[in-house]
């Protein structure tokens, strides 16, 4: 680039139809590793990044959307944000990505942007994506003809590979030192779709050659009987992978954590450093520390569904189910995002069309077991539940159990949808159930490792200052006024037995009390505050496994199932009822979630360790 053109900042866009590679593309564009997944409704938010190669350039990545007419509330943050944008006289260049296996359906949309940024005069570029599917299959486009057709300038490109990208950057140069906006139109929406429909019959592939592989996959997958079979069977390998494949991780962490604290602790001074880097530190931290692996696992098993294209199958599979609960097929992937964090869950909630079943997916959401369960769930599943195996191994008894707490809690969200949909006298039509099926494509591993350590890294820093602190408090609170010599006699003690009359009747002792009302600021907390206080207890000996201080201590099976239902149902995250009264545009939801849930949980923990305790647990 010139200088003077160094000189002058500028925003370019990044818009498109969803499946069209256009995150992906965003990621080669910038350097980034932003979301990408094959499911319409992935990008809820505006990502940004530097356009590598333009210094001073910022690329702005938009939701998906079909047509400027926009229907959900992710679209409407796209549609809103372009019509915004093309007023800004710092805005210096639009892409729009279409994706050449099918374009009729990017088109319409295509020519619409093409129609905007002509009336704004702004350049734009028509990216055609996936170029590389069509040299595959040995069937050509002729890009020059389509280009004169539309009336601005596409270039064919594969976000996959990278083909195309030195040429559209060499373009993007040129666009933005000399930028050419389209010829001004006023065409209308209806002619607009008209000429997608013959551009298509006209330069798109021909035969069904594309769609081959999709539909014999699709007669399996969507099957009555065997789609039904293989959606549970790969749910339930979720679940077990979580154990299995990240045991040796687990081990290695907590081997390593165990010989850094018998090589650290010793060297420090004076004694109240040692207690506090072994009982805080080690113990506390430490026993979060040890179940990251899971979810890099659970983070990384999802990015495959996703990838794959699977996941558009699972809604479909789900949305005739899931509407006997007032929801929808599209309620599907935020629930199932609600797995990893609740807050991508609730704000992929906004693809779904109608407000009321989004209101009902947000009721949803919470009682999905999100990773900042899966600690306590290990945690207590691994002190209860012995590991061994079933089938030639192929059954784990813990798997089975981690399988059946997840789906207790998305059976929770359920019922409670349910009963909300049949009582509640706010009604509106019913829209009709369009989703697309993406190609199925090989995932890509390497940006789904990134995606699954960068998880991992947000989960640990996200959780770190809350953990550090409460770890801090709660050592500093059991430790004196006696530096250690008996921890029921501490201020932690002293204030354990306040609370302790609320969870006795579950057959917990104050121990479990203050490690319960902690993890109000995040579930995690309760690992660490129970590693803080057995460490305390155990502080003669070695490091010890939480796992087996909480075996050796005298908590019984049916107190571990009451702890292990009161946080399969409990709303104890901060972050989520931030985000939560954010997108529901009221705190009051959020509020009232809080407490109505909270109380269903003890209801329902303080059940369980009945049916429990009478059935001889």
């Amino acid at each position: 680039m010139t200088e003077a053109a160094q000189r002058s900042p500028h925003n370019a866009l990044l818009i498109g139809s969803p499946n069209c590679g256009k995150t992906l593309l965003f990621n080669r564009l910038t350097g980034l590793q932003h979301r990408v997944a094959n499911f319409p409704g992935i990008t809820v938010e505006i990502a940004s990044g530097k356009l590598s190669g333009h210094p001073g350039v910022t690329l702005y990545d938009y939701p998906g959307t079909y047509s400027l007419q926009a229907i959900s509330g992710e679209e409407r943050v796209a549609v809103e944000q372009f019509e915004s944008a093309l007023g800004d006289p710092e805005l210096g260049l639009v892409m729009c990505v279409i994706d050449v296996t099918r374009l009729e359906k990017s088109l319409y949309f295509a020519l619409q942007v093409i129609r905007e940024c002509g009336r704004a005069g702004k350049p734009v570029l028509v990216l055609a994506n996936m170029i590389d599917v069509l040299e595959n299959h040995k069937i050509s486009i002729d890009l020059e003809a389509l280009s004169r057709d539309m009336g601005a300038m596409v270039i064919g490109i594969s976000a996959r590979t990278g083909q195309g990208l030195d040429k559209l950057d060499e373009v993007i140069s040129q666009q933005l030192l000399h930028p050419q906006a389209p010829a001004n139109n006023h065409e209308p929406d209806i002619l607009l779709r008209g000429n997608a429909h013959q551009l298509a019959r006209n330069y798109g592939p021909k035969g069904d050659v594309l769609l081959r592989t999709q539909n014999r996959m699709d007669a399996f997958f969507l099957h009555t009987g065997f789609g039904g079979i293989a959606f549970f069977a790969i749910m339930y390998l979720l679940f077990q992978s979580i154990f299995t494949w990240s045991a040796p991780a687990m081990d290695a962490v907590e081997a390593g954590l165990a010989g850094l604290s018998d090589l650290v602790v010793p060297m420090l001074a004076p004694r109240l450093v040692q207690d506090f880097a072994a009982d805080a530190l080690f113990s506390g931290i430490g026993a979060f520390l040890v179940f990251v692996p899971q979810i890099f696992v659970l983070t990384f098993v999802i990015g495959l569904l996703e990838d794959s294209g699977y996941m558009a199958r699972a809604a479909l599979i789900c949305h005739r189910p899931l509407r006997f609960f007032g929801l929808t097929g599209k309620s599907f992937i935020p629930m199932l995002s609600g797995v990893a964090c609740a807050i991508p869950g609730i704000y992929a909630a906004r693809s779904i069309d109608s407000p009321r079943r989004r209101f009902l997916t947000y009721l949803a959401i919470p009682l999905m077991p999100c990773s900042a369960r899966l600690p306590v769930y290990t945690l207590l599943i691994a002190a209860f539940i012995p590991s061994t195996t079933a089938l030639g191994g192929l059954v784990g008894y813990q798997g089975l159990a981690m399988f059946l707490v997840y789906l207790f809690g998305m059976v929770c969200g359920l019922l409670v949808t349910a009963m909300v949909s049949r009582f509640s006298t706010q009604q509106e039509p019913d829209l009709p159930f369009v989703l697309e099926m993406p190609a199925y494509r090989l995932p890509t591993l390497v940006p789904l490792l990134r995606k699954s350590w960068r998880r991992c890294k947000l989960f640990i820093t996200k959780a770190g200052g809350i953990i550090v602190t409460v770890t801090v408090v709660i050592w500093v609170l059991g430790y004196f006024p006696n530096y250690g010599a008996d921890l029921g006699a501490s201020w932690l003690g002293q204030i354990g037995r306040l609370v302790e009359p609320v969870f006795a009747p579950l057959g917990l002792d104050w121990r479990y009390g203050v490690a319960v009302m902690s993890s109000f600021l995040a579930r995690e907390v309760f690992v660490g505050t129970l590693g803080v206080m057995f460490g305390i207890e155990g502080a003669e000996e070695n490091m010890v496994p939480l796992v087996a201080q909480i075996q050796n201590s005298d908590l019984g099976l049916a107190s571990g199932v009451a702890l292990l239902v009161f946080f399969a149902v409990a709303l104890m995250c901060v972050s989520t009822m931030a985000v939560l009264s954010k997108e529901a545009g009221s705190n009051r939801l959020a509020i009232r979630m809080f407490f109505v849930y909270s109380s269903m949980a003890y209801l329902f923990a303080l059940i369980a360790y009945q049916l429990v305790t009478f059935l001889g647990g």
